[in-house]
């Protein structure tokens, strides 16, 4: 969240909106998921491209709650193809 007022332009600051539990539940998991072939291929394809640590996991938690609202939307089953993973990571 950018701060600006009239022409100036203050610092980068994090949003505080939220719910702060379910944030730190999704990061969790998110920590928890790089056992996962495909999460990890996700996450180290993150950190190849630059981004750090805390931004590889928090955009892997944010790709989870993606998929997690997909799965509520269709009413289907979770089937991880990890075929994926083994063709990214070679």
């Amino acid at each position: 969240m950018t701060r600006r007022s009239g022409t100036s332009i203050r610092g980068e600051r994090h949003s505080r909106r939220g719910n702060k539990v379910l944030k730190g539940a999704l990061y969790l998991s998110a920590f928890a998921a790089l056992r996962d072939p495909v999460s990890r291929a996700y996450y180290d394809r993150n950190i190849s491209q630059g981004k750090h640590h805390n931004q590889a996991l928090i955009a892997l938690a944010r790709r989870r709650c993606d998929v997690l609202y997909a799965i509520l939307r269709d009413g289907t089953l979770y089937q991880a193809d990890h075929t994926l993973a083994a063709r990214q990571t070679t």
